[in-house]
């Protein structure tokens, strides 16, 4: 259902991270689950919390800051504004105040490297936030070991009084289960001077996004929290092997998806599909099948074992995608079956046709970096082991036979070959052998 909000929502999400432990060269919110970077699955997760309202995104960038804003510049809701020095979140959260200078609704804060979060959730929030008129609401989990995490410590009233690190800790406050996330809803008018006012006399030096909850108490204002669900919606990616578990989640949350709504998955073990990738009902997915990017697949299709899409792929209904085969970048019509062995990038098939097995696509042109399209119409059929060299346009019935390379337009109803004659030399395999033996006998 979609949520219209009482208020105007904005976001800042904080991406100036250098990710330490990622070892790598390439930023921290940069590495991909799923062919899509961390700080876009949490962009789209915040795009999409309402239907109705345009949301625009402030996000804040450091390590790698050039690499970030290019790829942000794809979402035209998003203005990147640079952290030059890391000092804390909060002051992180400060570098956006000018973009929000005149802003009065509900401002979301988030970090980039939280791929999991559901706009569902961050709606439910934004709600909870409006309803109870609060100042301040922090996302908290509940977690059977909290060890890490700053915990929340609530008023009697029911209010968020402190959020306390764990080496801040007594042992009281270490028994408490509820922790913070490190995302909050903002009443925006009122909170902005907090990020004028933070303090950094602590050990680190920083300026904490955690202390507005201090602040607000000071300043009577009310401070909440919204407890999530599901806490794994808020892992944070530091590591590559967190990044690997965020991945099996995703992976997980659609496989079940789409067995709810009618797909066989023969075997999920071996089986990933991209949340990005619909799938129509009565479709059977066979084993080690890999499906990245966005795609979508018509009904009662077959696809796999060992299938591999890469991304923008549309499959129609009753079609068959079988063992190795590779699709990029293509349209696959109805009742086509493009069995084994093969590759189709970058081309568009029509329905009823029949792609032999070994049947390559060549599309790239190495030289001058460009990729050309391929088309086939309704009811062509290609033989085994043929390449269709792009651009090439095969109008309706065409027929290629096995072993040839299609490198001009066929017209409709053609047979085409392209292969060199038939020789045959009798008793040659005999004079061969004939052969070596004389030369053992030598």
């Amino acid at each position: 259902m979609s949520f219209k909000s009482k208020t105007n929502i904005r976001a800042v999400i904080l991406a100036a991270g250098k990710g330490t432990r990622m070892k790598s060269q390439k930023p921290k919110v940069l590495h991909e689950i799923f062919s899509k970077p961390l700080v876009g699955r949490v962009v789209e997760a915040i795009e999409n919390i309402s239907k109705e309202d345009e949301i625009k995104s402030v996000v804040v960038v450091g390590h790698g800051a050039d690499e970030v804003e290019k790829y942000l510049s794809k979402y035209k809701n998003v203005t990147c504004v640079l952290q030059k020095e890391q000092l804390g979140t909060g002051h992180a959260v400060s570098m956006a105040l000018d973009e929000l200078k005149n802003f009065k609704g509900t401002v979301i804060i988030a970090c980039g490297d939280t791929p999991l979060l559901k706009s569902a959730t961050l709606k439910k929030m934004c709600e909870y936030h409006e309803e109870h008129n609060a100042d301040v609401t922090v996302m908290s989990a509940v977690f059977e070991n909290p060890f890490g995490y700053g915990r929340i410590v609530r008023a009697q009233d029911g209010s968020v009084e402190a959020i306390v690190e764990q080496k801040d800790a007594n042992d009281e406050q270490k028994t408490i289960k509820e922790v913070n996330t490190g995302v909050y809803c903002l009443k925006w008018e009122s909170v902005k001077n907090s990020f004028k006012e933070l303090k950094n006399n602590n050990s680190q030096g920083e300026y904490y996004l955690t202390d507005i909850i201090s602040w607000a108490r000071q300043k009577k204002k009310k401070a909440l929290s919204f407890v999530i669900e599901d806490a794994s919606e808020t892992l944070g990616i530091n590591s590559r092997y967190q990044l690997a578990q965020a991945t099996e989640i995703l992976k997980t949350q659609k496989l079940k998806e789409l067995m709810d709504e009618g797909v066989t998955i023969i075997d999920p073990q071996s089986t990933s599909i991209s949340p990005e990738t619909t799938i129509g009902e009565d479709t059977i997915i066979y084993p080690n099948t890999y499906i990245n990017g966005e795609n979508k697949i018509g009904r009662n299709c077959k696809i796999g074992p060992f299938s591999h899409f890469r991304g923008n792929v549309e499959v129609g209904d009753c079609s068959k995608i079988g063992n190795f085969v590779e699709l990029k970048n293509a349209v696959i019509g109805s009742h086509t079956n493009v069995s084994h062995l093969s590759y189709v990038g970058d081309a568009s098939l029509g329905s009823n046709v029949n792609i032999g097995a070994g049947t390559i696509f060549a599309n790239y042109n190495s030289i001058t970096k460009e990729k050309k399209k391929s088309t086939l119409a309704n009811g062509v059929s290609v033989g085994s082991n043929a390449v269709i060299v792009a651009p090439v346009e095969l109008e309706e019935n065409v027929f290629v036979g096995a072993g040839s390379v299609i490198t001009k337009d066929a017209r409709k109803d053609s047979l085409v070959l392209s292969r060199s004659a038939q020789k045959e030399y009798p008793q040659w395999v005999e004079k061969q052998k004939n052969l070596l033996n004389k030369k053992g006998e030598e």
